[in-house]
Formats: C-alpha cells, sequence, structure tokens
C-alpha cells in the first residue's frame, strides 16, 4: 500500500476534526435539549417530585451484575402499618360557631286557623349564606359633668381611651383588615383602595392605608422581636431566603432585596429584610450568642457565614435539595438516577413513619443510628463509584446532581447524630410560600425601609396561621390592647401565647 500524500494526510487530519468537532456538537446539542427539557418541566409541568410506584420499579430493572444492585436496607414496605393509627375526623360540613338566623315557615292554612292543628315535628334545611364586611363609624362620646351643689369644683370628664395614634381615623379593626388583605390574601393596597371606593363609598387613598401599615408594624415590632428571640434561643434554626424587588429611590426603577425566613421545627419562624444576599447578612440575622446548627440549602453564603463564627455553627445540608437534582435527571438516566430516587425516599418513609409516632429526638436518633444510616451509607458508596466512572459528562444533570450531593455530604449526615435536626429544610421553604404569592400581586416593595416593616407583618401573619388562628381576630384585639400593655406584657400577646387564651370556637382549621 503506498504511503500518504502530504495533501491525502492534510485531509484525513482535517476529516478527523471535523468527526470530533461533530461527536462534540451532539453532546452539546444533548446537553441543551436536556437543560431546554427541564426549563419546560419547571415552567409547565407538574412540581411534585413523586414519583409513581410502578415507574420506579420500571426504572429499577437493572441488568445482573450492576454496581448499583443492591439489597435495600430498611423497613418493609408495611410496616408503617404497624405504627398507631392517627384517627383523622371529618370536618363538619357546615361549623357549628356560624351564628344562625332561623326562618320559620309554617302553612297557609295553620296561620288561618292555628288553634285547629297541633305541631307534630318539622323538616329543617340549611344554607350556607354571607353578609359583605362594612364599614361603620365608632364615635366616642365623652360627657362632661359639673357637681349639683359644688359650683367650685372643676368639671368632670372621663380620660381619653387610648389608641395607636393620638387623633387617628383607623380603628384596630380597620387596620387589621388592611393587613389581612394585603399580608394574608395578598391584595395590593391600591385594589384595597378601589374596593373600599366603589363597593363602599369610603375614599382612602393607598399613600393613606401605607401610613397606616406602617403604624401598625410599629406597634407590633415589639411581638416580632419577641419572636425572634425565641427561635434562636433553640440551639437549632432552619434558614433560607427568597428575592423581593423594591422601590429605589429616586429614579423609579427596581433594585432586588432578600426576605431570610428562619423558622425553628415545631415552633415560631421570623422573615427578616435584607437588600442583599451576602453572607454578611446572616450576621445581622443570627445573634453572636448563638450556637448550634443551622440548616440551609446549598448556597455558599451559609458556609462562608459558618466559617467566619468559628466551632459554633454547625451546618446541616437538605435531602430535598439532592433528591430534586437526581429527579430531574431522571429523563436523561432513568435507572441510575432512579435507584438514586429510591434511597432517598426509603429515608423519607422512615423519617414519616417517626412522625406518625411522635417520637422524640432521642428514638429519632436511635432510629436513624439503625435504619438511615446505612442507606445514607450505600448512598455514599454509589455516588463515589459513580464519579470516579468517567461515564457522565461534567455538564449533564446527573453528573451535576452527584457532584452537588458529595459536596454537601458533610452537612448531609448531621441529622443523622442529631435527633432535633430535620431531613430537609422544607418546613422553612414552606413559610416562604405566601411572600411569594403576594409579590405576584404588588410585584415590589415601597423602598427599602418597609422590606422590614413587612417582615414583621408577614411574621406575625405565619404564626397566627401556624397555629391555625384567624389573623383577623388576633390583629384586632392585640391592636386594641398594646396601647395599654408594656414591654413586659408583650409575652401575653404573642401567636403563642393568645392561641392558648382563646376558646376553641375561636380557632380555625389549620
Amino acid at each position: 500500500m503506498r504511503p500518504m500524500t502530504p495533501r491525502e494526510k492534510e485531509l484525513v487530519s482535517q476529516l478527523a476534526e471535523c468527526l470530533e468537532a461533530l461527536a462534540q456538537s451532539r453532546r452539546e446539542n444533548g446537553l441543551l435539549r436536556q437543560k431546554i427539557d427541564l426549563l419546560i418541566r419547571r415552567v409547565f409541568g407538574s412540581s411534585s417530585e413523586r414519583l409513581d410506584r410502578a415507574q420506579l420499579e420500571l426504572l429499577l430493572q437493572l441488568p445482573a451484575g450492576c454496581p448499583l444492585e443492591e439489597t435495600p436496607v430498611g423497613s418493609s414496605e408495611h410496616s408503617h402499618k404497624n405504627l398507631v393509627a392517627v384517627r383523622k375526623h371529618r370536618t363538619p360540613r357546615l361549623p357549628e360557631n356560624l351564628p344562625v338566623i332561623e326562618e320559620v315557615i309554617d302553612p297557609e292554612p295553620v296561620k288561618e286557623k292555628p288553634e285547629a292543628w297541633r305541631c307534630i315535628g318539622q323538616e329543617v334545611s340549611e344554607q350556607l349564606d354571607f353578609e359583605p364586611a362594612r364599614f361603620l363609624r365608632r364615635r366616642t362620646v365623652r360627657r362632661k359633668y359639673v357637681h349639683r351643689t359644688d359650683v367650685d369644683r372643676a368639671p368632670l370628664i372621663a380620660p381619653p381611651p387610648e389608641r395607636l395614634l393620638d387623633r387617628s381615623l383607623p380603628a384596630p379593626g380597620l387596620l387589621a383588615h388592611i393587613l389581612v388583605g394585603k399580608y394574608c390574601d395578598h391584595l395590593p393596597l391600591y385594589r384595597q383602595e378601589q374596593i373600599y371606593a366603589q363597593r363602599h363609598g369610603v375614599h382612602l387613598p393607598r399613600q393613606t392605608l401605607a401610613r397606616w401599615v406602617e403604624l401598625a408594624a410599629d406597634w407590633l415590632k415589639p411581638i416580632y422581636e419577641h419572636i425572634r428571640t425565641g427561635v434562636m434561643a433553640g440551639g437549632y434554626v432552619q434558614v433560607d431566603e427568597t428575592p423581593i424587588e423594591y422601590l429605589e429611590p429616586g429614579n423609579g426603577k427596581t433594585k432586588q432585596g432578600y426576605f431570610w425566613a428562619c423558622n425553628r421545627p415545631g415552633g415560631d419562624g421570623f422573615y427578616h429584610w435584607q437588600t442583599s444576599r451576602a453572607a454578611a447578612c446572616l450576621d445581622n440575622i443570627v445573634p453572636l450568642t448563638f450556637t448550634g446548627v443551622v440548616q440551609s440549602d446549598g448556597y455558599s453564603a451559609y458556609r462562608a457565614f459558618a466559617n467566619g463564627r468559628g466551632n459554633t455553627i454547625e451546618l446541616a445540608g437538605c435531602w430535598a435539595h439532592v433528591r430534586r437534582k437526581f429527579h430531574e435527571a431522571l429523563e436523561q438516566s432513568p435507572r441510575t438516577s432512579g435507584w438514586l430516587v429510591r434511597q432517598i425516599q426509603h429515608l423519607y418513609r422512615i423519617e414519616t413513619q417517626l412522625r406518625e409516632g411522635r417520637a422524640g429526638p432521642r428514638l429519632r436518633q436511635a432510629v436513624r443510628a439503625s435504619q438511615s444510616r446505612p442507606i445514607v451509607a450505600r448512598i455514599q458508596r454509589a455516588l463515589v463509584r459513580l464519579k470516579g466512572s468517567g461515564r457522565y459528562l461534567p455538564q449533564s444533570l446527573l453528573s451535576q446532581a452527584i457532584d452537588y450531593a458529595l459536596g454537601q455530604w458533610p452537612t448531609l449526615e448531621v441529622y443523622l447524630d442529631d435527633g432535633r435536626v430535620e431531613l430537609d429544610n422544607n418546613l422553612v421553604e414552606n413559610a416562604i410560600r405566601p411572600t411569594a404569592i403576594g409579590k405576584k400581586n404588588w410585584l415590589f416593595i415601597g423602598d427599602a425601609d418597609a422590606g422590614q416593616r413587612s417582615a414583621i407583618i408577614y411574621t406575625v401573619i405565619e404564626n397566627c396561621r401556624r397555629r391555625g388562628l384567624d389573623p383577623f381576630a388576633y390583629l384586632r384585639d392585640v391592636l386594641t390592647r398594646l396601647p395599654n400593655m408594656t414591654n413586659r406584657q408583650i409575652p401575653e400577646v404573642t401567636p403563642k401565647a393568645w392561641n392558648k387564651m382563646q376558646p376553641p370556637v375561636q380557632r380555625l382549621a389549620s
């Protein structure tokens, strides 16, 4: 066979380069298609990460000798049925505490000659009706008196009642209604202004409503601070952040700020407003005296914050974020990702059993040591093998999920040794949801200072929601009582304390 000419060698080299470029383009095209599919699922698909059992079984039909094919460790599929059953009471069709307006209807012959008829029974039917809310003028009359015989005595008049602000127009009930409308029902102030004018004939400019919101937030601030102190006193807190736009002074443009949510599982939670997402913000949220566990997602600011506090802060990771990333990689690598998702589901099944059995921290730690730790170790071994196999491109969804899990691994094991710590950070993420719904309606906060006022009100309403309290009833009562209270009495009017003082009819189903 004759040797190739220089020109033929050049053409062969160019062909090899073109084939390599084509292969690279195909790989990049595949990765881009995965990202587009993931984006479409996030925008238009179901938000649930649950997988049908039959679907997982299909995904996990692994060939013999697969390095991931191991026998699951932990409780059997039906072991949770052996726990104490929690009775589920049916909710009454209509609440028993609703006022009743009764209308008695008698036949016409009975009305004409009632003495000729004897009642032998009745048939009762009910309908649920509604009367729109109404404004009213609450007038306070303080009458003056003079002594009938002692004309030299000065006239007497009762002192004016304490109010949130001298000569203020809004009563506590109106303030409570405005706050619930904006921060619970997500009605922006301009919509409330339109509703009051069009349906009730009461003209309240939104600037006036904004001043009243500021007034209420100032009065509720001591309650907020008491809640915040209690959350940080437990030695374990979950933290997350969500972006919120705010209006930049001067040019009418918006900038991005953040609500930082802090949650104490089984207790209270609070929000804190910051104009950035930097690690330094956590120094303003977590007091210097705090020592314990901070649970968060994998955002690097939390690691920088913990490193800056020395050995006083231990970071705990979130298994929900790990599961989410493998769930997103299911279509690309259904067998491997499906196996890993299934192992994580074993961990969640154990936590469900502990929750249903109302296990305390010690029992949770013991059960996790015997059942959860072997599963966690098996997941780690699989991830290390997959990482070293070189079978997946670094930009692929599965490779990114593996890197994320291994990068967070020390924090993911913290919950095994501390029965207080949850498996994931979902509780604090759930607390953020009301703010996410609200910002879709009011779009942005008026200014940076208004951010913390919103954080105060959101904190109070969120803690009412956790205890199944009617936020309007709570706010109306508390705003009525606060002008006559001292700082020492503030613990008496937190949602937690207020809940204990109310009869059952005042509590709503959570």
